[in-house]
Parts: C-alpha cells; structure tokens; sequence
C-alpha cells in the first residue's frame, strides 16, 4: 500500500478537486474523475477490479483495519480530518472513506444487449434507482439521451449504490444513436390495449423510459415496437418512473426465467 500522507489545509489541490466533484454534478467530464463516497461503493468499485487514483480517508477511519485494506486498493492515500473530510460530503453523517477513480471512457453501445434507455430524467435517485434495478434483474447496458441526469453525478452514484460498476454505461447519446441497437424497443403507456403480462416479451430487449413529467418523446415513441400498459388495479396512476422501470425489468426476467 502506498505510505499514506496527512493532510491538514482545506486549500489542499487535492481536496480543492474533490469539492468540486461533489458540488458539480457535471464536474467529473471536465476534470476526468469521479468521486465515489462511502465504503459500499469503494468496496463495489474494487469487487468489480477497480483500482482508485486516491483514497481520501479520515483520522477517524485510518484507525479502523478494513478501511485500510479498502484504501490498499488506491495508488495513493491521504488521511484528512473529520472536519475536512466532513467537506468533501453533501450528507449529515459523512462517510469514512471516498475514493477519487478515472471518469470511465465511453463505450459504443453494443447492439444485442439487454438495455435500459432514460430519455430526459431529470431525478439523480430515480435514475440511480434505475440502475439498480437494471443490475438486478439482468440488463446489462444503459443508453441515456441528452438530458438526463449525469451518470457519474454524486447523487445518482448513490442511489445506484455500486450498480454502476456492472453495468455497460453509454452517456449522452441522441436519438439516432439507437438505431445502433438490434433488440426490439419497449415502452409503456396506460392508454395501451394490453398489458405487461399478457404478452411474451422479447429477450433481448430495450425498455424505454421517459422524463418524470413529459414522458418518452413522440419520436422516440414511434421507434418502440411495442407499448404496454402496466395494471394498476387500485385505480390510480401512482407510480413514478424508477418504480415502473422496476415492474416492466422485473417481467422481462421473470419471463425469461418461465
């Protein structure tokens, strides 16, 4: 492990740039890292073979052996106050440990793969939820089109508590970039004549899910194969975005499991 080095002044470059990655959630593409907060998603990022530019840690989590081991996995170490490292955190009860990782390269986006697109979300916890669910139930690529929420933002990384690293993670794209995938196009609609379950659903396939006021673009809507409708018999259409995401995910795989 690198020999870890103290660091005192808050004007530290080091801790200057992580402050930035919090507070921006855009920051990551102009500085070429991300900051990852907590053990859980240190720990998610090194069980997936990540290895950190740099482990933040405090005086307080220096003392404690697992996060020592959790910081042997960056190149170098830097152990900070709790009032400094109270600093580089957006949350009440701020974590232990943080790492500073490279922002990962864009892939192109791989055609026969199960996929999730967000068009336009706007909410970091309902696209980190998102991802989560795309993790869980076997999809393994996510699209997002222009203006959606930034991927690597703070916020969303938490939401996905360490679904990122499983995931093929294609950021930024435009509508004509899905002309790229060959699985067939799925949205939903409560207007549609039928509903989820009552069809089979094609594997590989990809769920198209819209901004949480305006929904899937009429564009975008067209390119689909199929809409469906998700039943909600108690009358109401109550569920937000992440958790119909997580209702159409969940059938394609247990379809696929029948």
């Amino acid at each position: 492990m690198a020999e870890p080095r103290t660091i005192r002044s808050k004007d530290n470059p080091l801790l200057v740039r992580v402050r930035k990655l919090v507070a921006d959630p855009g920051a990551y593409r102009k500085l070429g890292e991300v900051w990852l907060e907590g053990d859980h998603l240190c720990s998610a990022f090194v069980q997936r073979g990540g290895r950190a530019l740099q482990a933040v840690v405090s005086s307080e989590g220096w003392s404690r052996p697992a996060l020592r081991q959790l910081a042997a996995h960056a190149a170098a170490v830097a152990v900070v106050p709790a009032e400094l490292m109270a600093g580089l955190s957006t949350l009440e009860s701020p974590p232990a440990i943080g790492f500073v990782v490279a922002t990962p390269t864009a892939p192109a986006i791989t055609p026969d793969a199960a996929t999730v697109v967000l068009d336009r979300l706007q909410d970091a916890g309902n696209v980190g939820a998102i991802l989560r669910s795309a993790s869980a139930f076997g999809f393994a690529q996510i699209v997002t089109l222009k203006g959606t929420a930034a991927l690597w933002s703070p916020k969303v990384l938490r939401a996905g508590m360490g679904a990122h690293f499983a995931l093929r993670l294609v950021e930024g794209a435009d509508a004509e970039a899905l002309a790229a995938l060959r699985v067939p196009l799925l949205g939903t609609s409560s207007h549609a004549g039928q509903a989820l379950h009552e069809i089979d659903l094609p594997w590989p396939c990809a769920w198209v899910l819209g901004h949480e006021g305006q929904g899937v673009s009429a564009a975008l809507a067209q390119r689909c194969a199929m809409a469906l409708r998700i039943p909600q018999p108690g009358g109401e259409e109550s569920l937000n975005v992440a958790a119909a995401a997580a209702v159409c995910l969940y059938e394609s795989a247990r379809q696929r499991a029948a």
